[in-house]
């Protein structure tokens, strides 16, 4: 079965973290692309490969070929622009952050229930090469029981979120859901939270943040540090994983974003591979107490398996990659990051 798709939305998103790896997908045909501020030349390539473009909503909306929608705009819209979607009858994936609020994302999933529909948001990361790394050493469970996570994600961009704006343009919402989202998928809902969000450059404590240590506590002894800082110049592990039985360090971000810049496409040989100078290093201690040193080579990243998995969902019947529970979750610590002074402290309630 062919699974027929629209976009709503054409500029970075869509165009380097979707397209690229859909149109490769023989099972799914991407038919219309909403796109209100066309931009010809870029759009040329997907005329060629027989993609239509639109600027009325309704046209892609109406159309009962496409069963699924992708939309790829400003995160103000997500909410108002996935009700519409999930009105009109179809399936929708929404571009992180999924929402602003937990009310919202309670009320797309309801909606997509009473619709018959499925909704998700586009947790694309859970298959960088990085954190593959780290799922693939958790669950092998050579360390032991796990003690300490950290998730880094710096850059050295200094200047760039000096201004006022809304909490969505921050760090934390642009990539604390990606961080959040990975370790909630490997460890599940956390029982505390405890949060440092702010703009480091700034005493204006209205900036938009460019910084945040925020830590989950777990009720095993497990502690997960998730923090960004946009003003850091050297390199720093993406993870740190800490066991009983021994620690893993990987450095190195991603390559698919690297490639993707450079111009160089999935369908290319060797996409996305990590240089065998970054992969992890995993330090532990055997069954026979000897310590062992080796390197974990790094799994390709592919984005383009968050489709194959929602394919297989909207088609074969398949579990969601992405359940409810770890979609609300993750806007919860959001959401909450920004109701007290930061540091706060803020406890999960069960779902």
């Amino acid at each position: 079965m062919i699974l027929k798709i629209g976009f709503i939305g054409f500029g970075k998103s869509a165009t380097r973290y979707h397209l690229p790896y859909v149109l490769l997908r023989k099972n799914i045909q991407v038919k219309t692309i909403l796109a209100l501020h066309l931009d010809e030349e870029m759009a040329r390539p997907y005329r060629e490969k027989g993609i239509a473009f639109t600027t009325d909503i309704d046209e892609l909306l109406n159309d009962p070929e496409i069963s699924l929608v992708s939309i790829c705009t400003p995160p103000s819209s997500h909410y108002s622009l996935a009700k519409q979607v999930i009105e009109a009858g179809k399936s929708v994936v929404v571009e992180k952050p999924f929402c602003d609020s937990v009310e919202h994302a309670r009320e797309l999933f309801a909606l997509a229930h009473e619709h018959g529909v499925l909704v998700t948001p586009y947790q694309n990361r859970r298959f960088d090469g990085d954190f593959l790394a780290v799922k693939q050493v958790v669950e092998q469970g050579f360390l032991g029981d796990i003690l300490e996570v950290e998730s880094h994600i710096d850059y050295y961009r200094p200047g760039t979120t000096a201004k006022q704006g809304p909490k969505e343009v921050g760090a934390f919402y642009g990539l604390g859901i990606h961080q959040m989202d990975r370790m909630i998928s490997l460890f599940g809902r956390p029982n505390t939270v405890t949060y440092d969000i702010r703009n480091n450059e700034t005493k204006d404590d209205q900036a938009v943040d460019n910084y945040f240590d925020v830590d989950l506590h777990y009720d095993n002894a497990l502690k997960v540090k998730v923090k960004t800082n946009y003003t850091v110049a050297s390199n720093y592990p993406r993870f740190r994983v800490v066991g009983t039985q021994g620690t893993f360090i990987k450095y190195g971000e991603d390559q698919q974003e690297n490639d993707l810049k450079a111009g160089i496409m999935p369908e290319t040989e060797g996409f996305g591979e990590d240089s065998p100078m970054l992969y992890g290093i995993a330090k532990y201690r055997n069954s026979n107490g000897d310590w062992i040193e080796k390197q974990i080579k790094t799994p390709n990243g592919d984005y383009g398996r968050f489709y194959d998995s929602l394919y297989d969902t909207l088609v074969n019947g398949a579990d969601r990659l992405i359940t409810e529970e770890q979609a609300i979750t993750a806007i919860e610590i959001l959401e909450n990051g920004f109701t007290a002074p930061s540091p706060s402290v803020y406890h999960l309630e069960k779902i």
